[in-house]
This record gives C-alpha cells, structure tokens and sequence, in this order.
C-alpha cells in the first residue's frame, strides 16, 4: 500500500522542487500569477513564505508529502477583515497529476484553514482555459461568479480570469 498523503507547513526546504514544476514563463503565470518572474527561485519562494510568519498570517502555506517527496503545494491568502480566504498558488507535481492526490490534499489545507480562524467565504481565481483545475474546483463545490475578460497579460497572450467562490458555514 502506497504511503498517505501527509500536509504540512510549507518550508524553503520543502518547497525546493517547485521551479520545476513550471518549465516555461506561462505555465509559472498559469500558477502564480502574472507577478512572478520566470524562472521562480529561492527569493521569490522566501517572499511567499515571509507572508506566513506575520501576525496574524497574511498567507498560510503548505505542502503534500508522500514519505518525503513534495508532491503537492497550495496557499491561502487570508483578508482576516472581511473573512476571506483565497486559495492561491496550487499545484500538484507533474509527476503525480491524475492520481488522486488534490482532493484529499486540499481537503486538510481547508481543514487547516478553519483551525486558524473563521473565513466563511473561500474564493479562488483560475484561467478559463483551465478546464482540469476547473472541474476539480466545481467538484468540491465551487461556483463561478463571474470572469475577468483579458484581465492578465502573458506573452503576447491575455487571459480570462475566472472567480470562484464557496460559502462555508461557520
């Protein structure tokens, strides 16, 4: 039996294998956002992590580990006034896609969400080109609420920004 999936805090240690998970300057926008810079490095992982130490966290990380392979990273962006949390920056490694992992995984992070305060409105932001995260997204329960139109450049490229959102009860 393979070895479950454990989440824990993200650390630079942990999150050392993730510029490789994004080998081009889109697929780290299609990730991050149009902000990074490609390629990511070890400063712009630190700034992400510099967010969760504040008081209160601005930004809560984290990884999934199978035995001690990271294999899956999410952050959630908290707006401790209005009660918001946005799920931001997830991913699962390439060579783990398909197997079943973002599910349970993103069910600890919002398990771990609700010990650190109470958020009612989780919302997210995904492009509408992807379809796969989308569904994923859907599934648990999400709805769109509406889409920023060419509301990110890349490239030469602009993208349309869906906003997903879900209720939670307190």
């Amino acid at each position: 039996m393979a070895a479950p999936l454990r989440v824990v805090p993200a650390t630079p240690e942990l999150l050392a294998p993730l510029p490789g998970w994004f080998p081009t300057p889109e697929a780290l926008a299609q990730w991050g956002g149009s902000a990074l810079r490609f390629p990511l490095d070890a400063a712009q992982i630190d700034a992400m992590l510099s967010e969760t130490v504040t008081e209160p966290p601005l930004r809560l990380a984290f990884v999934g580990l199978l035995a001690t392979e990271t294999v899956a990273h999410a952050q959630i962006v908290l707006d401790w006034t209005d009660g918001i949390a946005r799920l931001a920056r997830f991913a699962i490694a390439p060579s783990h896609r398909s197997q079943g992992l973002a599910r349970p995984f993103l069910a600890d992070v919002f398990a771990r969400l609700d010990e650190v305060g109470d958020f009612p409105r989780l919302e997210l932001n995904v492009y509408t080109f992807n379809t796969p995260a989308i569904a994923l997204y859907e599934s648990l329960g999400f709805v769109c609420e509406g889409v920023r139109r060419s509301s990110v450049k890349v490239g030469n490229a602009r993208w349309d920004t869906a906003i997903y959102a879900i209720i939670r009860e307190s």
